[in-house]
């Protein structure tokens, strides 16, 4: 399976959501399952809200456009 996320965006989204200082040292064992969830969940609610973006600026309506 190829990667679903790069790491740079990884990394970013820690920091967003304060826990970031875990895994400077690119070691993510001390990151909770609740930490990890919450990454899932801003990486998709940001993917979605770049699909209803580029969609709005081309004139297309997108179904899950929130």
């Amino acid at each position: 399976m190829g990667k679903v996320m790069s790491e740079e965006t990884k990394y970013k989204l820690a920091h967003d959501l304060g826990f970031g200082e875990k895994v400077e040292d690119h070691d993510w064992s001390d990151v909770t399952t609740g930490e990890v969830g919450s990454m899932v969940r801003e990486a998709i609610k940001r993917g979605e809200q770049a699909i209803a973006e580029e969609a709005k600026a081309n004139g297309e309506f997108h179904q899950n456009a929130k």
